[in-house]
């Protein structure tokens, strides 16, 4: 999930259904060239845990391309 607020202010609201498990997470870092998302912001504000994050060619098999039901 990624949000881009182009306004001073934003309300984001987000489900989740199920209890947070950190072995689960996964991402690949907002400005991945090889994804290439015309993003209208050039120095977001991020978390330091997302500003780590790699590139998808760096992510290895890891990342799931899909979430498989339950």
């Amino acid at each position: 999930h990624g949000v881009c607020a182009l306004s001073e202010e934003a309300d984001v609201v987000y489900k989740c259904t199920d209890f947070y498990a950190p072995s689960g997470e996964r991402g690949v870092i907002w400005d991945d060239p090889t994804i290439a998302i015309d993003w209208p912001v050039s120095d977001p504000l991020l978390s330091e845990k997302d500003a780590r994050l790699p590139r998808l060619a760096e992510a290895g098999q890891e990342l799931p391309l899909f979430s498989a039901p339950r």
